[in-house]
């Protein structure tokens, strides 16, 4: 073979190797834990926003959803983003309000009640948010709140009183602290436990949103959902701040696009879907009870014990979050 030829093609094929390498090396992979079902809204929004990322940087990042707590379980996610094991995740902020009250603001019961509040819920929390995740190396990029929450039990309920005793599903510091008011007796179980739990007697009530119900057919084990709408706790997606600051500026743009995007489209579904889940578990043979006047105002007087508690722990970032919520 003639040298000249020889050397041009280990030089083309070099240079192709190259181009594959840089190629390579130019796409950016995350993975993205999340604690709830592939068919939760919420995982739906996040395979979603992940495939709008993916356009929104012409394929430069590529991020891969981990739902139903198959790469971390709820209470690692956060953790695991700080440490850079997952660039990103979705986690529930009231599940951290021990570690910071101002994580829990939307777990207190009957502070916000309703689309509208939570909403203003948020933007009051999320100055504070920002403040506490940067101090850890991490970004804020959405959030999304769940339906209102109410209570699955097995029996018929008029008053606080009719509820002590029960084995209570605790998700979060408040529902424990729910639990340990009206004289309950509470389990720590996540999302991803639940149905087992509920079918092998490990607990036999809890609140939470008519989506995790129907979700994790709550509806095999329980025949009762009193519509409380208590609060209206929010996922959030967070990111590890090192490995959003390693994208090209033009990815980052793109992913905060699509986390806007998200976090719009994440509220109208959760909206739209409240009715629809009371609907699908009343045809799943769920009585979905309207609470009466006397369980309505016990359950409110516990909002009020646990509200006071809250503004203890929180101290003054408290003070101006409720402040900034209550304004006008």
């Amino acid at each position: 073979m003639n040298p000249r030829l020889l050397t041009f093609s280990t030089t083309t094929a070099l240079i192709g190797l190259s181009l594959c390498a840089f190629s390579v090396a130019a796409q950016t992979k995350w993975d993205l834990p999340a604690a709830y079902a592939t068919s939760s809204f919420h995982s739906e929004n996040l395979v979603q926003f992940a495939s709008d990322v993916d356009k929104a940087t012409a394929g430069k990042l590529k991020i891969a959803v981990h739902a139903n707590a198959s790469l971390f379980k709820a209470n690692e996610i956060k953790r695991a983003v700080q440490g850079g094991q997952a660039q990103i995740g979705e986690i529930l902020l009231a599940n951290f309000e021990n570690e910071n009250p101002i994580y829990g603001a939307d777990g207190v019961p009957f502070l916000a009640s309703s689309y509208a509040e939570a909403k203003k819920l948020a933007a009051a929390q999320k100055p504070t948010l920002d403040k506490l995740l940067a101090a850890q190396g991490m970004k804020l990029l959405y959030t999304v709140a769940w339906p209102p929450q109410g209570i699955f039990i097995n029996k018929e309920i008029s008053s606080v009183a009719e509820m002590r005793g029960l084995k209570w599903r605790a998700y979060s510091p408040a529902t424990a602290k729910i639990a340990e008011l009206i004289g309950a007796q509470p389990v720590t179980i996540q999302a991803a436990e639940l149905s087992q739990s509920l079918a092998t007697g490990v607990i036999n009530s809890y609140m939470s949103s008519g989506a995790t119900g129907y979700d994790t057919k709550t509806y095999e084990s329980i025949k009762y959902f009193y519509d409380t709408q208590a609060w209206l706790p929010k996922n959030a997606v967070i990111v590890n701040k090192k490995a959003f600051d390693a994208l090209d500026p033009a990815s980052q743009t793109g992913l905060l696009k699509a986390a806007a995007e998200a976090e719009t489209r994440g509220w109208k579904v959760s909206q739209e879907k409240n009715d629809w889940y009371a609907k699908a578990l009343a045809e799943k043979g769920m009585k979905i009870v309207k609470p009466s006047p006397k369980l309505l105002a016990d359950l409110k007087q516990v909002g009020s014990i646990m509200l006071a508690d809250w503004q203890k722990k929180a101290g003054p970032d408290g003070v101006e979050l409720l402040a900034n919520f209550n304004k006008k």
